[in-house]
């Protein structure tokens, strides 16, 4: 049956009316056929037939009609509006809302409003549309939300305060109550009380909008975003809210401090399949025990690709993950006009410890950006010898370079580190130094990937555009995170012109206390802070004449910023190095010199 026939009722043979009558059989015996056949949304049994052109665009969508619907019943109350915003307001992709608008401005059933502002339309007759309104499906938590009008509050000014979206982390910025009602579906479908839920990515304050609704739960963050980061613990900070953040590049793996830490898992990862995959591996990673957890993902895509989401949930079953249940439409965001500005809420069972083997390879994971499947990569073997020529023109020995990250196999006959490896554990480098490639999407590393390295000296390799090195602010920015340990120098048109190296060279001891610490700290970064830090207050103390032991050590350090325990430098946050220094003062003052 038709949306035409289902609006007016079936049509004989060759004849364009309506066949009258009373129906016939079990549940419908007395009703009529515009009783049995009104559509399901519509406003009530007398509401009245749609226009044909509304009733031909209907039709041409076949069972998902409906989504259509909402734009004409957003239409219906006679106000103008512009595309995008039918979009955001009924959730439909861009591209179907476009084709029916253009399909009605067409029949004249739309009129432009030239002076409200471009690309805004009106229906001509709304009360033709009365019939368009229609009742959704139930949303599983809204009967939840006014109850936390303060925590909603709360949330729109912290999205509001919030970073721009980083369209090369595919960002697209969720709404204040998508935030809220992510928390209400993760506090009342699971117990949380006590337990620990891992965000993956939080660049829609999925775990400030739990904490508020959640206290007894703990929110841990993992994000590459050094922006979010400092936001999130900002907000934690002045709401008293129980959340750590981390930083981590999700492709090289996960903090050590959140392995095997969490009991559900949320993440709106990337929307590629790489990109699910990724996130979603290392949020199982993240688990005590996958198979009694849940990880919640937000993904979407649109309705005009529905292969694109056939290709994220492949990957998925391919991963031993039970979809447990999809909301469709559960996230909206401020963007994503592409996909309707919404995406579904999948929740995924994990049904054995361990993941599968990746079925890709993670470098390229985002949509768009440097990390784009279409973005250009990093060396070339032309490239690559250029920068080694350049390189030997450094003051640097006559030792082989230790060369990290992706390299030609040409240039790299005696072999490469990883740079998960090299981020991992400290790599040995000899007597020479290393060069780390960070070129083809990896410049986000730099200050950590010199840290990692054990060595004298080390050359960070990134574009001239890497916004740790195209201007003084995110010049003096790295040297903040790496000194006093290195001095550093700046190397533009390193091999080729588009290409930068960061000479990072180890100083000699300081005379200071306080940066004696430091360099201690910062010479094992792959440590423990707490542990490093202990055993830093005891070298310094007997540096100064006036030796401690370990358990006075431990004391000193146990008094700390709350903040220290289970991070290492390698996944503080950028914002947190200059609280250290605060930190290392701290310690220094209480160590007593011998005079």
């Amino acid at each position: 049956m038709s949306h035409r026939e289902c609006e007016e009722g079936p049509r004989a043979p060759g004849v364009g009316l309506p066949v009258g009558g009373v129906m016939t059989g079990p549940w419908w015996s007395g009703r009529t056929w515009d009783d049995r056949c009104m559509h399901p949304n519509s406003v009530g049994e007398n509401a009245p037939p749609l226009p044909e052109p509304a009733l031909r665009s209907l039709s041409e969508h076949g069972v998902d009609a409906p989504r259509l619907r909402r734009v004409l019943a957003l239409l219906s109350d006679g106000r103008p509006w512009d595309t995008n915003s039918l979009v955001r307001a009924g959730g439909v992709a861009h591209s179907l809302v476009s084709s029916l608008v253009e399909a009605l401005s067409e029949e004249g059933e739309l009129v432009v409003e030239e002076s409200d502002g471009p690309g805004r339309v009106r229906l001509a007759r709304p009360a033709d549309y009365a019939g368009a309104v229609f009742e959704d499906l139930a949303d599983p938590v809204a009967h939840l939300v006014p109850r936390y009008a303060e925590a909603l509050a709360e949330l729109e000014r912290a999205v509001a305060g919030g970073p721009d979206s980083d369209l090369d982390l595919d960002h697209v910025t969720a709404t204040a109550e998508t935030a809220l009602r992510r928390a209400l579906l993760l506090s009342t479908r699971f117990d949380l009380r006590d337990r620990t839920v891992l965000c993956v990515g939080d660049h829609d304050l999925t775990s400030v909008a739990l904490a508020l609704v959640c206290p007894r739960a703990r929110a841990e963050v993992v994000d590459i975003d050094e922006r979010v980061l400092s936001h999130v613990d900002s907000l934690a900070a002045s709401l008293g809210l129980e959340v750590r953040t981390h930083f981590a590049d999700l492709r090289l793996g996960l903090p050590h401090a959140v392995r095997g830490s969490a009991d559900v898992v949320f993440t709106d990862p990337p929307y590629t399949p790489d990109g699910v995959e990724l996130f979603v591996r290392r949020g199982v990673e993240g688990m005590v025990d996958p198979r009694r957890g849940r990880v919640l993902v937000a993904y979407g895509a649109s309705e005009t690709t529905p292969r694109l989401a056939a290709a994220v949930q492949t990957r998925l079953v391919r991963m031993d993950l039970l979809m447990e249940a999809v909301w469709p439409d559960f996230n909206r965001y401020h963007g994503a006009e592409s996909i309707g500005a919404v995406s579904d809420l999948y929740v995924l069972r994990p049904l054995s410890r361990t993941l599968p083997a990746p079925s890709g390879e993670v470098a390229r994971v985002y949509s768009q950006g440097v990390n784009a499947k279409e973005a250009r990569g990093g060396l070339d073997v032309g490239r690559a010898e250029a920068v080694l020529a350049r390189l030997a023109q450094e003051p640097v020995g006559d030792a082989e370079p230790t060369l990290v990250g992706e390299w030609p196999r040409q240039v790299a006959e005696a072999g490469r580190v990883r740079l998960s490896t090299w981020m991992e554990a400290p790599v040995p480098v000899g007597d020479g130094c290393a060069v780390v490639n960070l070129t083809g999407g990896w410049e986000r590393l730099a200050a950590r990937a010199a840290l990692a390295c054990p060595g004298e000296t080390v050359y960070l390799l990134v574009p001239s555009s890497a916004a740790c090195v195209r201007d003084e602010t995110g010049q003096r920015a790295l040297r903040a995170m790496v000194e006093p340990r290195f001095e550093v120098r700046f190397l533009r048109g390193f091999g080729s012109s588009d290409l930068t190296a960061v000479r990072l060279t180890r100083r000699a001891e300081p005379d200071s206390a306080v940066e004696r610490l430091l360099v201690h700290v910062q010479e094992r970064a792959h440590g423990r802070l707490t542990a490093t830090l202990r055993a830093g207050a005891v070298e310094v103390a007997a540096w100064r004449g006036n030796p401690i032991n370990k358990r006075t050590a431990r004391h000193a350090v146990a008094g700390v910023a709350s903040w220290v325990p289970e991070h290492t430098l390698l996944d503080l946050p950028e914002h947190r190095f200059g609280e250290l220094r605060a930190v290392v003062q701290g310690l220094v003052a209480g160590i007593p010199e011998n005079v």
